[in-house]
C-alpha cells in the first residue's frame, strides 16, 4: 500500500533526511512532500514574486499566503501527517499545521522530546501517536505499511 507523508515543522535539523532515509532503507513505499525549507526563501517569496513590500507585516503576509498554498495542498494530499516540534524555536507554524491536518481528518503524527510535553497537551491529544525520534516515525510507517513490528 503506497502512502504519501508531508513532514511539517522544525526546518533547522536534519530530522526530514532521517526519516526519509529510514524509510528508503526499510523498502517502503513512501511519497514525502514539505514546505519549502530554506527560511530566508519561505520568508522572501511572496515579496519576490509578487512585489517588495516596505512594511514588514505585508511581506510576511504575501510569504505566508503564498506558502499556505504549498502547505495546504501538501497536508490535503497526505494520508499521513508527520508534525515536528524543535527544541531551540516557538513553531506556531507547526502547530497550527497540526490542527490543520487534525481538521482534515488526517492521520497526524507528532514529533517532539519530552520538554514539551506539557506545552503540546494538546496537539498530542489530537494526534495518533507522539514520537520522540525520527526512528521511531519510521518505525511507525513500517507498522502501519507492512504491520512489521522492529526488531
Amino acid at each position: 500500500m503506497s502512502m504519501s507523508v508531508y513532514l511539517s515543522g522544525e526546518i533547522h535539523t536534519d530530522w526530514r533526511e532521517e526519516i526519509v532515509a529510514g524509510c528508503r532503507d526499510a523498502g517502503l513505499d513512501i511519497r514525502f512532500s514539505a514546505p519549502v525549507t530554506d527560511h530566508e526563501a519561505s520568508d522572501d517569496c511572496g515579496a519576490l514574486i509578487l512585489g517588495a513590500e516596505p512594511n514588514k507585516f505585508w511581506h510576511d503576509h504575501k510569504g505566508a499566503k503564498l506558502n499556505a498554498i504549498r502547505t495546504r495542498r501538501g497536508i490535503e494530499n497526505a494520508d499521513v501527517v508527520v508534525v515536528r516540534f524543535g527544541e531551540k524555536y516557538r513553531q506556531w507554524n507547526a502547530a497550527f499545521d497540526a490542527g490543520m491536518a487534525a481538521a482534515f481528518g488526517k492521520a497526524l503524527i507528532v514529533l517532539h522530546g519530552p520538554e514539551h510535553q506539557h506545552a503540546l497537551k494538546e496537539v498530542d491529544a489530537a494526534a495518533l501517536a507522539v514520537a520522540e525520534t525520527p526512528a521511531q516515525v519510521v518505525e511507525i510507517l513500517t507498522y502501519v505499511e507492512t504491520g512489521a513490528l522492529p526488531r
